[in-house]
């Protein structure tokens, strides 16, 4: 990230934005859509906060997390996320598989064409039902604008689409991101995946009255920091956001990291379908031999429901040409295209190792999914996340680069294969 960041915005003018963003509009039922807490330093949770609190004197006031595949939200997580404000019993959760209806088709001669043919079905758009809900005067789209593995940068209509989403868009979208690749991908905007939510957006929400409210952060210890908030009702926002973040999120650097060590909150990731944010946002820095290490004391599972742990565990993350064969010769994979899409991310296709440290899955459990493994208590006798800071740590005379947090930003080597020295 940006080592000398840009205006911090402060907690008055957050609240005198988004005041501002609500004014002469008449409102008697708004529905919030914010991110669930994998996305604890988004500022989102704040912001959801502040709406509620400016809306529900006036109005009825729904909140529903955009959770996609995640799980839902605990009561000590929405209070840790929204603070004590807003009631547990307002939280409405999104379930991907059954409360989605259908309203429209992406065309699969679009999907080729942004595809380059890689990819050349037809993708169905399916959204929450509430959001079609025409009862509804506002609706809130609450999220941060980050690098992302899927889409290229997150946020914006993906919320809508995937974090609302149901099972095709999710299915299709993340394997068209992995057919075209994340290299191709991450840290820009009009990848493939954004152009199939561009078209969803303007063909099938034209009529939902849909505002999104974005920010772009960084963090300082355990504090977010918004740097860049941007309201309103089309692209442009987001892509002052892009640009911001852009700026802030990406960290190039001059040489390949041989080694790299990353620490993942416990409060925030506890399955390696989040976790493995560790491989994505440093792939493309790592070098051929390198070595990824991923300090994960949360981490108790691989998928963030039970079909999808049990498919990974089955398969593994065994690089991108045996998972394509894979869900080519196997049903279960072909019918969870994200699982198949995830595990194509997941690997570093034999380039760099990476080991796994947890204590709540074992040796043989993380080995099975394709992993190295040490256990977490050895691993932090060396690497003491207390003690580290973000960037280059000499560890008993071996250079390391740490990251406190990998879903922050992307770490890109700006040296391709073969250049001189």
């Amino acid at each position: 990230m940006a080592e000398t960041p840009v205006y911090t915005i402060s907690d008055g003018e957050l609240r005198a934005s988004l005041k501002k963003s609500i004014e002469g509009k008449e409102l008697h039922k708004v529905l919030l859509l914010p991110p669930d807490y994998t996305r604890l330093y988004s500022g989102a949770g704040k912001i959801t906060a502040i709406y509620y609190e400016l809306l529900k004197d006036s109005c009825e006031v729904d909140i529903m997390p955009a959770l996609g595949t995640h799980e839902p939200m605990t009561e000590e997580e929405c209070l840790a996320f929204f603070g004590s404000g807003i009631p547990f019993e307002k939280i409405i959760v999104h379930n991907w598989r059954r409360d989605i209806v259908k309203i429209g088709e992406v065309p699969g001669e679009f999907v080729s064409q942004v595809s380059e043919g890689l990819v050349t079905d037809k993708i169905d758009v399916e959204v929450n039902k509430l959001i079609m809900d025409k009862s509804y005067d506002l609706i809130i789209s609450i999220g941060q604008v980050v690098p992302h593995e899927v889409v290229g940068m997150a946020n914006y209509s993906k919320n809508i689409f995937v974090g609302c989403g149901g099972s095709s868009m999710i299915n299709s979208s993340h394997m068209l991101g992995a057919f075209y690749g994340m290299e191709r991908i991450m840290g820009r905007d009009f990848s493939p995946v954004r152009k199939v939510f561009d078209y969803a957006q303007e063909h099938f929400l034209a009529d939902v009255p849909l505002m999104y409210v974005l920010t772009v952060t960084t963090n300082r210890d355990d504090e977010t920091l918004i740097h860049g908030l941007y309201i309103g009702e089309g692209r442009k926002p987001f892509e002052q956001a892009v640009e911001l973040s852009r700026e802030l999120n990406l960290v190039h650097v001059k040489e390949p990291f041989k080694k790299v060590v990353v620490y993942l909150d416990p409060r925030e990731f506890k399955s390696t379908w989040l976790g493995n944010k560790a491989v994505y946002r440093t792939r493309m820095a790592i070098a051929d031999g390198g070595e990824l290490i991923i300090l994960a004391p949360g981490v108790s599972k691989f998928g963030e429901d039970a079909e999808n742990d049990r498919l990974i565990r089955k398969y593994g993350y065994v690089g991108r040409e045996n998972i394509l064969k894979l869900t080519a010769e196997n049903e279960d994979l072909k019918a969870n295209l994200s699982v198949a899409a995830h595990l194509i991310h997941g690997s570093s296709d034999g380039r760099f190792s990476i080991t796994y440290c947890t204590e709540k899955l074992t040796g043989e459990e993380v080995t099975g999914a394709g992993f190295k493994y040490l256990p977490y208590r050895e691993a932090v006798k060396k690497y003491d996340p207390a003690a580290l800071t973000d960037g280059f740590c000499n560890i008993d005379g071996e250079e390391i680069f740490y990251i406190g947090n990998p879903a922050l930003g992307l770490w890109v080597c700006d040296k391709k294969e073969g250049d001189s020295q």
